[in-house]
């Protein structure tokens, strides 16, 4: 196995890929994720992204650990947070083993542990429409597929009816999910609790899920199968090889390869805290709100295009009119200044977008992980004459810290200071 962290760089000694390990690796779904490059004397370069997961190749096994994080545990506490759920007591060492279990164990625990829960409880049953050649009339005759395919016979009639079965989409999600857990999943505890909650699903769902993407497109969650979508989004996460934007394509990568945006990840993250963060504030928050009325085509008056925080934080504080826009980062603007592109739209926010009461300078918010006593930087545009016209903050998230905290005592105490850090 060859670790690495995020955006590190390894070159590991011989290890010669196979044809298969070579098509994956050019692949357009993991070359932007793992760079693989052979060099001479069978060697490999690796050079990981913002992306975290296992990749198993014939030749080698490739493990990205977070970068900003502790543990593969922590992402998983993100995702759970990200979601707007608090994460379940896990028997990790005793269930995975000990030492630091992979991301995707951890996954396929989790899938396991929910389809579990639903298999104690009882799976649900629907009503399916089936079409079928019965000695009898059942529901519905069809007379246009009696006539074409049994002709003058009474003992065999062509019907449509109703069946209340449990092989309905809900159980399809779940058993394609502990199947691929129980032959992917590297720990044999995982594995053999996988594999038989995978043989009772089979049997109460056994038509193949097809493809996930209209599999998930045609959920519909109700009072009846609300308790599924826990298992259903743990479920999506597993078969889509972690990356929900880019569903299930044809082809062996989701069974070798479980890696995780981190990017994607660390804004749904930062948006859900801080909606959190300003519970009872009278503020709202906003995510991706679009605003076409700021750039402008002077030719034609119309939109040229259109500007889009991830975050945008309005109200109104002491009667005056408060706006804060908020770009996430998953970057480490602690050790080093912010890039320029991201300054430059940082400042297009606070330009067109910010509202300070009291005629204060408008500003725009840089949120990236960081340490936890690292001192804030502060950019600000000054015209030609000396004067500032509006504010660039960096803000730092101690991701680690506030992970534990979340799930604590402090708690309360850590979303209004990250809320007060936001907003100063």
């Amino acid at each position: 196995m060859v670790t690495l962290r995020e955006y590190e760089t390894k070159v590991v000694q011989g290890v010669r890929l196979s044809p298969l390990d070579r098509a994956l690796c050019g692949s357009e779904r993991l070359a932007p994720r793992v760079r693989v490059r052979e060099l001479s004397g069978d060697r490999l370069e690796l050079t990981a992204g913002p992306h975290v997961g296992v990749v198993r190749l014939d030749a080698c096994e490739i493990r990205i650990l977070p970068k900003y994080l502790g543990t593969e545990l922590d992402v998983l506490r993100m995702l759970e947070f990200a979601a707007g759920r608090g994460l379940p007591a896990l028997d990790v060492p005793r269930t995975v083993g000990e030492g630091a279990p992979q991301l995707r164990d951890l996954v396929a625990l989790m899938v396991t542990e929910e389809c579990e829960r639903l298999l104690a409880g009882g799976v649900r049953r629907d009503y399916l429409t089936v079409e079928d050649d019965l000695p009898a009339v059942r529901g519905r005759l069809l007379p246009d597929r009696q006539l074409i395919r049994h002709h003058g016979r009474l003992d065999r009639l062509a019907c449509r009816f109703d069946e209340h079965d449990t092989d309905i989409l809900d159980n399809r999600l779940c058993g394609a999910a502990v199947d691929l857990a129980a032959r992917t999943a590297r720990s044999p505890a995982v594995r053999a609790r996988a594999r038989r909650a995978a043989t009772r699903f089979a049997q109460v769902a056994p038509t193949d899920l097809g493809d996930l993407r209209d599999a998930l497109d045609g959920l519909d969650y109700h009072r009846h199968n609300d308790h599924y979508r826990r298992a259903h989004r743990w479920a999506a996460l597993l078969l889509s090889g972690g990356g929900i934007a880019d569903l299930l394509a044809p082809g062996p990568l989701t069974a070798r390869a479980f890696l995780i945006d981190m990017n994607v990840l660390f804004e749904a993250f930062a948006t859900r805290l801080l909606r959190e963060a300003a519970a009872g504030s009278g503020l709202t928050v906003r995510e991706q709100s679009r605003h076409r009325g700021v750039l402008h085509d002077e030719r034609t008056d119309r939109p040229y295009s259109e500007v889009r925080p991830d975050v945008l934080i309005s109200g109104s504080v002491d009667g005056e009119r408060l706006c804060r826009p908020v770009d996430l980062k998953y970057k480490l603007y602690d050790a080093i200044k912010p890039a320029a592109a991201d300054l430059y739209q940082a400042f297009l926010y606070a330009h067109a977008l910010a509202r300070q009461p009291s005629d204060g300078l408008p500003t725009c918010v840089l949120l990236h992980p960081g340490g936890a006593s690292r001192p804030r930087d502060s950019v600000v545009v000054r015209r030609w004459d000396g004067t500032a016209s509006t504010r660039v903050r960096s803000v730092s998230l101690h991701l680690p810290s506030v992970l534990g905290a979340l799930e604590g005592a402090e708690r309360s105490a850590t979303l209004r200071r990250v809320w007060a850090s936001v907003l100063a």
